[in-house]
């Protein structure tokens, strides 16, 4: 516990609860991490022990009010939270782990998320000791966060919806306001002291009524009060806002910034971490913007994020290492369609500089038109019912309902004006914020209020009519001065900042709408016509990019507010990538297409599934991996291609040792599991779009060749949706051979085929071989490999049993047969060789047990004879020996 000063007031002393973990290497550069609001110091851990395995000194604790540090809640007030981290920079100098620049002033970085995030903007506005700060899914100004307005008049400039100040005519962000509330409200621990109110007789509201504080200042309470009694912030209440926010100091900061901000948030969107950066910049700070696919309505933070926060730190603070270069490049994540394991797969895209989410001329923008008539819209009285488009943490919940076919109320009827694009001929990235303009107007003969609250958001519809909220979010819009003749007022309407793609023949469509239950709206009952204006279109910002790695992340929300910085998902599943240096090439396996050595993947409370695998690919080899259910097939083919961690052992691919996200899985095709393809897509379009994917030349897909190899080329312009199963499963096979790669990897590639397509399907990889490429194919049917494959792989229960070639595997025990004319003048002939074992006629096949001794040995001793041989083979089927060698012919 440490004592602090508490606030202005010297004479007062708080104690703050703090955790310093030292790496084994001291002194050196400290990171201090601030948690998320209602949580505390437990809730970085995981993170701060990270940092500590990197080199660095890590100081966490718990801020004023939460946890068991005393004090009250100031919101990140100058004089009170920041005070209380500019004390405890003082503590850290004098410590002996922590490096220092010079008497007083410690080597330290900054970093948090949300609550924490704004912190470390704060202090570093505030004290120039700061070195590097990395602040996460946060904010840029406290009251158009929580009181935003989108909409601006056309005599007004084009709005800045994060940046300036901000005025009473914005819309409450209720639903979120009460959630933080509560959670800095909640009762404090049963040993710690309770601090009360500083006013002799308690705060009161703006009528003079007690109000209950928890551990909020008497200002912050009053002014929570103020806007959630009447939805309007008073002069007061904005006046404080604007101090605890940290556009206050962005003017001030100059130390190199990260700012990594959430895709799906309903708090703090996008606008927020642009305004910041902007800010930053312009004052002459180094900054670099990630946008992550997350947020408080979605994953937080996870190993990816986690790492480059590292990695700036190591880079600008020096002192550990590895420190990579940080270029001031942006990176923002396109997040896919769910999947069954509850995954989310995303691509990371990179581009040359950071463009903002408003620069018309940095963004390139498409104009897409909106059709559609005004129609009158019905604010109810009280504002209720409501629509249900922007309930935090409930946005998934609201769209998995919807997958399931499941009613949900998201727009309700009279209340709603709709808009609509027509199709998209070809897929749009919206990446920033969509803008478009509207005509609002009062309806003669209806309640006239002179002012409208209305709500805007995108959806994505797909030709199936299913329609899915971009971003979960909306866009809240206060238009004022409405003349009450029915004179309308346009209006420019910033739509949520998103990242989102558009698949081709989907469309857009804009709704606007009276209410939603995340916001306050009017009391009174009023009617609107909301129509289009100006060029009747809605224009969408879409940044280019170099696609750099591909990821999951689980699909669960962040529920509850006291996990807004820290809470580590456990189904959080997610690839790092790890750029590798030329030691991890092997120039003797350079020409080898695979090589794995002691793979080993165990996982806690079940048995091993792959243990101690070694296999060995050659160029032109087909090699068939076979093994009953449960041998751990699928397994050892994840690994191979980066898709699971072994748990020990390595792969090398071309003599590069794998890890995810490899340049080397460049000559690697491969088809594990079915592919999720687009049904309103042809299987052409289908192709591109994954070769896109890839970001590599287009001309280097061959479409033409591995479509015509699938048997496809007559189909290739059909939409998916018409396919058979046997036609998906054959372009699935011609995604895999996409660039015509050097090693194709198929799991069961013949599932769904007929035995003509099988057939098919045994040329098409015996020429594929034939070129000097490689084919290594997991298959259950062994007639099938018996007749494709040069060599084969057998496991058992995770362990290899045999490898070798099919010749080999086939006539393991040294049978033959042989196809002769004369087979009992044959069979006396093979009795004569010393050693030979029992001898069988079978019609003109004559079987013999060579016990060691090599076949051709059999055929000189047969021709010697005058006996003519047509046919020398194994005696067995690849099936006998498979059977025999995993112990299931004795069953």
């Amino acid at each position: 516990m440490v004592d602090v000063v508490d606030g202005p007031d010297d004479s007062q002393r708080i104690q703050i609860d703090v955790t310093l973990y030292a790496p084994a290497e001291t002194p050196a550069p400290t990171i201090l991490l601030a948690h998320g609001f209602g949580g505390s110091k437990a809730d970085t851990a995981t993170q701060a022990q990270e940092l500590v395995q990197r080199g660095f000194t890590v100081l966490t604790y718990s801020s004023r009010g939460f946890g068991r540090s005393t004090g009250q809640i100031a919101l990140n007030d100058p004089d009170y939270e920041v005070k209380d981290a500019q004390q405890l920079l003082d503590w850290l100098a004098r410590q002996p782990e922590v490096s220092r620049d010079g008497d007083g002033d410690p080597k330290v970085g900054v970093t948090g998320a949300s609550y924490g995030g704004a912190l470390s903007l704060m202090l570093a506005g505030a004290d120039h000791r700061v070195d590097a700060i990395a602040p996460v899914m946060t904010y840029n100004d406290l009251g158009q966060a929580l009181l935003p307005n989108n909409a601006a008049r056309q005599a007004r400039a084009t709005p800045t919806p994060a940046g300036g100040s901000f005025n009473d005519k914005g819309v409450f962000k209720q639903a979120w306001a009460g959630l933080l509330f509560a959670a800095g409200s909640a009762p404090r621990p049963h040993d710690e002291p309770d601090t009360g109110s500083s006013s002799p007789n308690g705060p009161t509201g703006p009528q003079g009524q007690p109000l209950t504080c928890g551990n909020f200042t008497d200002q912050v309470c009053a002014a929570y009060s103020e806007v959630a009694q009447t939805g309007r912030a008073g002069q007061a209440t904005l006046d404080l806002l604007a101090r605890v926010s940290p556009k206050s100091v962005t003017a001030g900061i100059k130390v190199p910034t990260l700012l990594v901000q959430g895709e799906r948030d309903t708090l703090f969107g996008l606008d927020q971490s642009d305004a910041n950066a902007r800010q930053i910049t312009a004052a002459g700070g180094e900054v670099k913007t990630i946008w992550f696919a997350g947020g408080h309505d979605g994953a937080e933070p996870g190993p990816v994020q986690r790492q480059q926060i590292a990695d700036w730190f190591a880079f600008h603070l020096g002192g550990v290492g590895p420190a990579p270069e940080q270029p001031n490049d942006f990176q923002f994540d396109i997040a896919g369609r769910p999947q069954r394991n509850g995954e989310i797969p995303v691509r990371t895209i990179t581009a040359d500089s950071y463009p903002g989410v408003q620069d018309a001329e940095r963004v390139p923008r498409f104009s897409l038109p909106l059709h559609g008539q005004a129609t009158e819209i019905v604010n109810p009285p009280g504002g209720n019912p409501a629509a249900t488009s922007s309930l935090p943490g409930a946005s998934q919940a609201l769209d998995a309902a919807g997958s399931l076919g499941q009613s949900v109320a998201r727009d309700l009827p009279g209340q709603t004006a709709v808009f609509r694009t027509d199709p998209l001929d070809s897929q749009l990235l919206i990446s920033g914020t969509p803008r478009t303009r509207l005509s609002v107007a009062s309806v003669k003969g209806q309640p006239a209020t002179g002012s409208a609250v209305l709500f805007a958001k995108l959806y994505d519809v797909d030709p199936d009519q299913k329609r899915t909220l971009i971003g979960n979010a909306v866009s809240p819009l206060h238009v004022t001065d409405l003349p009450p003749d029915g004179t309308p007022v346009e209006v420019d309407v910033a739509l949520p900042g998103v990242v989102h793609p558009l698949e081709t023949g989907h469309r857009l469509e804009l709704v606007v709408s009276t209410t939603d239950q995340a916001y306050a709206r009017p009391k009174e009952p009023a009617v609107h016509r909301v129509g289009l204006a100006g060029g009747a279109e809605v224009t969408i910002p879409s940044v280019r990019g170099t696609a750099t790695s591909a990821n999951a992340v689980p699909t669960e929300p962040l529920v509850g507010i006291g996990v807004l910085a820290g809470l580590v998902l456990a189904a959080w599943v997610i690839s790092r990538i790890r750029r590798k240096s030329s030691d991890d090439l092997d120039p003797m396996l350079s020409d080898t297409p695979l090589v794995i050595a002691g793979l080993t993947k165990s996982y806690p409370d079940k048995p091993t599934a792959v243990q101690d695998l070694s296999i060995r690919v050659e160029r032109g080899q087909i090699v068939g991996l076979l093994g009953p259910n449960g041998a751990g097939k699928t397994t050892t083919l994840r690994m191979l291609l980066g898709l699971l961690h072994p748990s020990s052992g390595q792969v090398r691919i071309f003599g590069h040792r794998l890890v995810p996200g490899a340049p080397v899985l460049s000559r690697v095709g491969a088809l594990v599991e079915t592919p999720g393809f687009l049904p309103h897509l042809s299987g052409v379009d289908n192709l591109r779009y994954y070769w896109a994917a890839t970001g590599r030349p287009m001309l280097q897909a061959r479409f033409d060749e591995v479509l015509q190899i699938a048997g496809l080329d007559s189909a290739a312009q059909r939409r998916v949706r018409t396919y058979s199963q046997g036609m998906k499963q054959r372009l699935a096979i011609a995604q895999a051979m996409l660039g015509l790669p050097e090693l194709l990897v198929l799991d069961e590639p013949t599932n769904g085929l007929d035995p003509p397509q099988i057939h098919q399907m045994r040329e098409i990889l015996r020429r594929y071989a034939a070129t000097g490429r490689s084919v290594l194919v997991s298959s259950h049917l062994l007639a099938e490999v018996e007749q494709t494959c040069t060599h084969v792989v057998v496991m058992h229960n995770g362990r290899l049993v045999t490898t070798g070639s099919v010749a080999d595997i086939v006539s393991v025990d040294g049978e033959a047969t042989f196809r002769v004319d004369e087979p009992q003048q044959a069979a006396a002939a093979l009795r004569t060789i010393e050693g030979l074992g029992q001898v069988e006629v079978d019609g003109d096949l004559v079987h013999a047990d060579l016990a060691g001794h090599k076949a051709a040995i059999a055929v000189n001793v047969l021709v010697d004879a005058g006996v003519s041989v047509h046919q020398v083979g194994p005696r067995r089927r690849l099936e006998d020996a498979f059977l025999q060698l995993v112990g299931e012919e004795k069953r």
